[in-house]
């Protein structure tokens, strides 16, 4: 009997990214559920309804939340086919750490870069900039955030790129100018099927931010 797999998200979900990528990298196929997160599905609010946000993978009936723990799950169930995380532990735990880094330091600066303005953006510019250093030490002159081999850590990383147009044209800075390294890594990682098919436009990722912005009284 085949595997029946669901996942809900939005296109423009850096998080929902995250699991489409993991999948494609095992190979597994899957029915894409968009969700109005503006206007929510019954199934969405049923099957998460504790945060009540994207994205929920649905396994033959069960339900996993929250994009990192998604990840792993399909890495544990699908262990035979192209492992994401390391073998070893302490490169497990490495790798757990700086996914969290992502979301617990990376992601609310960057947003708020292109969702305020006057000096609320401008520390949050500062944030990002400062966290986003730090970050791409981890890749150092390694090929993946793993050394030779696409994982984890660059399944977490890689869906944000989509919306960096979005925060640099606001936060008026070009992050290629001071991370060259990153932007290697950013063309390795598109050179893959499941990363080149995932991501949409950072054009369509732009009009959305505008039509953001605008709902937002900020334009």
């Amino acid at each position: 009997m085949a595997d029946e797999v669901v996942l809900l998200s939005s296109w423009f979900s850096p998080f929902g990214m995250r699991v489409q990528i993991a999948l494609a990298e095992k190979g597994i196929n899957y029915e894409f559920k968009e969700e109005d997160l503006r206007n929510k599905s019954p199934l969405l609010l049923q099957t998460n309804p504790i945060h009540k946000k994207v994205p929920v993978l649905i396994h033959n009936g069960k339900i996993i939340c929250e994009s990192l723990i998604a990840v792993e799950y399909i890495d544990e169930v699908w262990s035979d086919k192209s492992p994401l995380l390391p073998s070893d532990p302490y490169q497990r735990a490495y790798a757990r750490f700086w996914a969290d880094f992502i979301d617990a330091k990376m992601y609310q600066p960057g947003r708020k870069t292109w969702t305020t303005k006057g000096d609320e953006q401008e520390a949050s510019k500062k944030e990002f900039l400062e966290c986003f250093k730090l970050f791409e030490k981890q890749l150092g002159d390694k090929p993946y955030f793993n050394g030779d081999n696409f994982g984890f850590l660059d399944v977490a990383f890689i869906p944000l790129h989509c919306w960096f147009q979005v925060i640099e044209t606001f936060g008026e800075f070009k992050l290629e100018e001071e991370f060259p390294k990153y932007f290697d890594w950013v063309k390795r990682c598109l050179q893959r099927e499941s990363v080149s098919n995932t991501l949409p436009d950072q054009k369509k990722i732009y009009a959305l931010a505008c039509l953001r912005r605008k709902q937002f009284g900020l334009d």
